[in-house]
């Protein structure tokens, strides 16, 4: 080999290494830059922006603990700007790992879905008085009032009004209807917020004619330690009942799963977290329920289907349907009594966790403004409002 041929075969190795070292560093600096915007954007997200007037850090968790996982617990305000998808997203979720890395008291929600004012409040206020970290309270009022008077500071339902959102398959925010699907939509609502406090293990469903019939640690140890829910759920022939069966829902639902029952539920945490999540019925439901009374069978039904053997089949909210007519009876100042109380406490024989019991309602609707009087005159002796407060 000449001279010159070495001096070229050099010339040209030489270049080949240059090549291969400046592709080796372009390719190592492009991997950072790469891993760098991957874990920049592809890691565990922080807790959303979305949720405001959270817990100061320093309250989030009494007695210690906690640490970063505040926002899923003793949520004091419930005022966010989540958009009704990421809402019911959010609420969806469930732990996989059943024990919690903090302790954590298990609460009641009491889920009220009103037309506008609260007036029974300062029976409620009674109620709840002593029993700070063992409820949650959260308002539904119709979007026509969301312009009203706050409460009164220091009220139990002080900030406790949660946010109407219009869907992404509505232009509008409609109001709250009797029998319409946009009732049946608010009450998922009430659901989802409630499900983002993790320690809320109990949801029951009132209104603002509904009142408590006993005192409040008797109304915790009872639905805390209950075994199942109490969703009415019944098969009803008639015009009343399957009578109201959409022909639409077939074929992913039948006639023979179509079932009935009170609007005024009481579930726990897996059967709300059903509701919110739930993608095959809740859009037949509002797609093809115009005229069925959806607030009377949507949850009725999807308890049917999906947790036949989970419920009492019974609701704990006593109401009076002995007259007749499309609206139970209201009860007004002159028809309060000690008999009348007395009967929705006791006054029928149903089971409880197996056993039969006389307790069988825990609230009674329909009571109207001018009951309150009556109402807080019974409530410390007949009701038990004097009773201590729930041990913490």
């Amino acid at each position: 080999m000449t001279k010159q041929k070495k001096k070229l075969s050099v010339s040209l190795f030489l270049q080949f290494l240059l090549f291969c070292s400046l592709g080796f560093a372009l390719g190592t600096i492009s991997r950072f830059y790469t891993l760098r915007f991957f874990l920049q954007h592809s890691s565990t997200p922080p807790p959303p922006s979305s949720m405001v007037n959270h817990t100061p850090a320093a309250e989030k968790q009494p007695g210690g603990g906690g640490g970063d996982l505040g926002e899923f617990h003793e949520l004091r305000e419930v005022m966010h700007d989540m958009k009704e998808e990421e809402l019911l997203w959010r609420a969806s979720m469930v732990p996989r790992v059943k024990k919690l890395p903090f302790e954590q008291r298990p609460k009641v929600a009491f889920l009220f879905l009103t037309r506008g004012e609260l007036p029974l409040a300062p029976l409620w206020e009674r109620f709840f008085e002593g029993n700070e970290g063992s409820y949650s309270i959260y308002v539904h009022a119709d979007p026509n009032f969301n312009g009203s008077e706050p409460e009164p500071h220091g009220s139990v339902f002080q900030c406790r009004r949660i946010p109407s959102k219009v869907s992404s398959s509505s232009s509008s925010l409609p109001t709250v209807s009797w029998g319409g699907m946009n009732m049946m939509e608010a009450e998922r609502r009430l659901l989802a917020n409630a499900l983002l406090d993790f320690s809320n293990q109990r949801f029951v469903l009132l209104s603002e004619s509904c009142i408590p019939l006993f005192d409040f640690p008797t109304v915790y140890s009872y639905l805390i330690n209950s075994s199942r829910v109490h969703v009415e759920s019944k098969d009803v022939p008639g015009h009343e009942g399957r009578g109201r069966f959409p022909a639409r829902f077939r074929p992913r639902l039948q006639p023979q799963q179509w079932r009935k029952g009170s609007q005024w539920f009481e579930v726990d945490r897996e059967v709300a977290v059903a509701v919110v999540a739930d993608r095959d019925y809740f859009p037949l439901f509002q797609n093809h329920c115009s005229r069925c009374y959806s607030d009377e069978h949507y949850l009725p039904t999807l308890v049917g289907v999906r947790y036949p053997a989970r419920t009492h089949n019974r609701s704990v909210t006593w109401v009076d349907w002995s007259r007749g007519g499309a609206h139970p009876a209201m009860y007004s100042e002159e028809h309060v009594t000690a008999e009348l109380l007395e009967t929705m406490r006791n006054g029928r024989s149903c089971n409880y966790n197996g056993r039969p019991t006389r307790t069988c309602f825990l609230f009674a609707r329909k009571f109207s403004p001018s009951s309150l009087p009556g109402l807080m005159r019974f409530a410390p002796e007949l009701m038990g409002f004097k009773s201590k407060a729930l041990a913490k």
